[in-house]
């Protein structure tokens, strides 16, 4: 018997095309296509374009809960029942992706996803035995580890993906910048736009009394060390942490504060803030809403920058083992099937724009995640890599991307007193799991289901030093006291 899917699932070979790939060869993917020619070849001898489209939908994998017991018995998983959180946001894909297409259960595990209404919720309830794990932001279990607003050990097998944030601004202050910079009232003006821009506005609003406000998502979030990067890259200073000022005002040019991801448009529509930097799909709901201009992506900032991690407490790490290494297994063959083809992309879109998930209009979605971007509605431009989930090798836990991390919160005051180089290493190692993801990955390449070439098993754990920032500061992880020294704003050592 022949089985023919709907003609929605068979897209043009182009749309079809995998995403870019450096470490496969050419030619690699080939047999996928032909395939997909076939089944285009089969559906018009079927006359099936003349079908009713239905919604593009997933299949997981049917594993009935004899075999589910099966899997957990064979690989003496100690947990299999669990309960995940995540925020609305794209890059919550990788577990969306796991518990939709079954790869969490093709690892035995019968996994529960629950949104949760912000950032401090999420991390609160990791740490209480609430949820046994979640999409966090990168700083959470550094943050925690450290003692910085909570105190509990947080830890990391698994990076989530690259790049996906953007910032914001409002009309009004879009036309302030373009003002300031006659190229940036052209159709499209050129990328990557400067903070520069926004200095006189920045300086009347301070000289009445009534500093721009941006917001961000949370005190340790990539948003807010990518926000204060952009700004004190052009000299606006962003303001500084301290032990007796969590504000992160002292000295401040502008106002950085936390609004929640899903509440960023409404809150500058509001004029409640002047600008934000979120994830998606928030940057493009502006543009969508006519409400404000996305100015700069986080690609832009920093090319290829670590952002969401997923997260457990140390205490669900020792008793798990070996469900931590089933659930990284699971969520790295999510990150690869995402970044296998644009195919793949829009159908996680469709899957993403689920109430239960993101719940924001599959367009809107599809925008960052299907390659472009929208600066504006007549500014759509070609961004591959705005949103990487496995390219890159994207889902290693490195040192270097905690090192990162944890010279921003020295930067601007949140680590209150000057450490050692060595105090960032051994906290790096104290928080990030290499050697989990390795046990997860290694099995899968017994599995077949993973190359070697796909995993980075020579590294040390640091990526090699890069100067592509909007700055031109090189950043090598293995020193990051030279790192803090080079910037102008901020901390020194």
């Amino acid at each position: 018997m022949i089985i023919v899917k709907t003609p929605q699932r068979i897209a043009r070979l182009s749309e079809s095309a995998p995403l870019p790939r450096p470490d496969l060869p050419r030619g690699a993917g080939q047999g996928r296509r032909v395939w997909l020619m076939m089944g285009a070849l089969l559906l018009l001898g079927a006359g099936a374009f003349g079908c009713k489209k239905e919604e593009k939908k997933a299949e997981p994998t049917a594993l009935s809960e004899e075999k589910l017991a099966a899997l957990a018995t064979e690989t003496n998983l100690e947990k299999t029942d669990l309960k995940l959180g995540f925020i609305k946001l794209t890059d919550c894909a990788p577990l969306v992706i796991a518990k939709e297409l079954g790869f969490f259960k093709e690892e035995g595990l019968n996994v529960t996803l629950e949104a949760q209404a912000n950032w401090k919720v999420l991390l609160d309830r990791v740490i209480s035995g609430e949820l046994d794990g979640a999409h966090m932001l990168a700083g959470q279990p550094l943050g925690a580890t450290i003692g910085f607003g909570t105190q509990a050990h947080v830890v990391t097998a698994f990076s989530m993906d690259l790049n996906g944030n953007g910032i914001t601004v409002s009309n009004e202050l879009w036309q302030e910048m373009q003002k300031a910079d006659p190229k940036l009232k052209e159709p499209k003006p050129p990328h990557p736009i400067s903070a520069e821009a926004l200095l006189p506005a920045v300086t009347a609003a301070k000289k009445k009394g009534t500093p721009l406000k941006f917001g961000m998502v949370f005190p340790v979030s990539t948003h807010n060390y990518e926000l204060r990067y952009w700004l004190a890259a052009a000299g606006i200073n962003p303001g500084l942490y301290s032990a007796t000022d969590t504000t992160g005002t002292i000295g401040a040019d502008v106002l950085l504060s936390v609004t929640p991801p899903p509440q960023m448009p409404a809150t500058l529509e509001a004029g409640t803030i002047n600008g934000y930097c979120v994830g998606e799909p928030w940057n493009q709901q502006a543009v969508i809403r006519g409400i404000g201009v996305p100015v700069i992506t986080d690609y832009e900032i920093w090319k290829n920058n670590p952002e969401k991690v997923f997260g457990v407490s140390a205490e669900f790490a020792q008793k798990n083992e070996k469900t931590h290494v089933a659930i990284v297994k699971a969520l790295i063959k999510a990150g690869k099937w995402l970044d296998a083809s644009m195919d793949n992309r829009k159908e996680a879109a469709q899957i993403l724009s689920r109430k239960e998930y993101v719940g924001a209009d599959y367009e809107v979605i599809a925008n960052s995640m299907t390659g472009t971007f929208l600066y504006q509605k007549d500014d759509r431009r070609d961004l591959p890599d705005f949103n990487v989930f496995f390219r890159y090798f994207a889902t290693y836990p490195y040192y270097s991307d905690a090192i990162w991390y944890l010279t921003q919160m020295r930067r601007w005051g949140q680590i209150t007193e000057p450490k050692p180089e060595s105090w960032y290493h051994e906290t790096a190692k104290k928080v990030y799991l290499p050697e989990v993801y390795l046990k997860a990955a290694t099995a899968l390449i017994e599995e077949g289901k993973l190359d070697k070439s796909e995993v980075p098993l020579d590294t040390d754990g640091y990526r090699p030093k890069t100067a592509d920032f909007i700055d031109g500061i090189e950043y090598d992880g293995k020193r990051p006291l030279e790192y803090l020294k080079a910037h102008k704003i901020g901390n020194k050592e």
